[in-house]
């Protein structure tokens, strides 16, 4: 997968795709549905199979200090999209100058002269352009004005109403894992290096791969019995384990952070890239009397983790 992040300079083989229209926080089953839509278009036409979307994320420019919200990082939704098979990646730069291009502006300065896509899907509420005041209709007359095509993907509903990201925060809020996967079409993962801890853990028998979770959408804080992706490195490679999301309350005020132990597992990770899913919410967070209370809680959480991963 190619990404391009600029629409004023893009080579030839890189202009002319089909592509889908949006943020893709979470590349959930509506998503998804919208991709395979395009792929479809795409392979009919013979043209790359694209996804156009922005970072930072529009809400994020407009509201930097507001309560993160993402579900996943840029660098986990590319990673995403390329299993899916996308082909290009347009991550354009959401500034101030894209932010000000009128609907029209938008459509002829990026879609058409910029990208010079053939085609574009988007989702039923898309608006585009400065003030989100271009719909679905004003697409559709710009599309038939300056040569590209518009298809319009439905909302997708799933078993527990519309698939959408706001509904899949909302179950991770109140840690069930397993509702928002069932809405995503994979686990909720959270993405990032292995950083420095204290080593408590270490100190307790409970050695952990410790993540920030900055920009994130904060999960239900607990423990969760996680799958976990060690991405590169000699470690590569799918393992099982417990994690625990929170501030630690045992041993005083922390910033909150993913600690993951990981099964059966031995070997240094400093520094490299691990992907952890949510399977299922264990237990919140708690202060214990003394560690021997704590260490006898994580192994009875270790256990029914174990249990429960062995049954997927």
């Amino acid at each position: 997968m190619r990404i391009i992040r600029d629409y004023s300079f893009v080579t030839d083989q890189d202009r002319g795709a089909a592509a889908a229209i949006g943020n893709f926080d979470g590349v959930h089953l509506g998503h998804q549905s919208v991709i395979d839509l395009t792929r479809d278009i795409a392979s009919e036409k013979g043209v790359p199979l694209g996804i156009m979307s922005f970072e930072p994320h529009p809400r994020q420019f407009f509201a930097p200090k507001a309560p993160a919200f993402r579900l996943m990082s840029a660098e986990a939704r590319a990673h995403r999209l390329e299993k899916l098979g996308v082909e290009r990646l347009y991550e354009l730069p959401f500034n101030a100058t894209l932010s000000a291009l009128s609907p029209e502006d938008f459509a002829a300065k990026v879609i058409r002269d910029g990208l010079a896509l053939t085609h574009v899907v988007v989702g039923a509420d898309f608006c585009f352009g400065q003030g989100r005041k271009g719909d679905v209709e004003d697409l559709k007359r710009f599309g038939a004005d300056m040569g590209f095509g518009v298809t319009v993907a439905e909302l997708l509903h799933g078993d527990k109403g519309e698939v959408s990201s706001t509904a899949i925060r909302e179950a991770l809020a109140e840690g069930r894992p397993r509702d928002a996967q069932a809405m995503l079409g994979h686990w909720h993962r959270m993405d990032g290096e292995v950083i420095g801890g204290d080593q408590r853990g270490r100190e307790l028998g409970y050695p952990t791969a410790n993540m920030s979770i900055d920009g994130l959408h904060q999960p239900k804080m607990g423990v969760y019995a996680v799958l976990i992706d060690v991405l590169d490195g000699p470690h590569k490679g799918s393992y099982h384990g417990a994690a625990s999301l929170g501030v630690r309350p045992m041993f005083g005020e922390n910033k909150p952070n993913l600690e993951t132990f990981i099964f059966d597992f031995k070997g240094d990770l400093y520094g490299t890239p691990i992907s952890v899913g949510l399977v299922d919410y264990l237990r919140p967070e708690a202060k214990f009397d003394s560690l021997e209370a704590l260490i006898a809680q994580m192994d009875a959480d270790c256990a029914k983790a174990r249990d429960l991963l062995a049954a997927l």
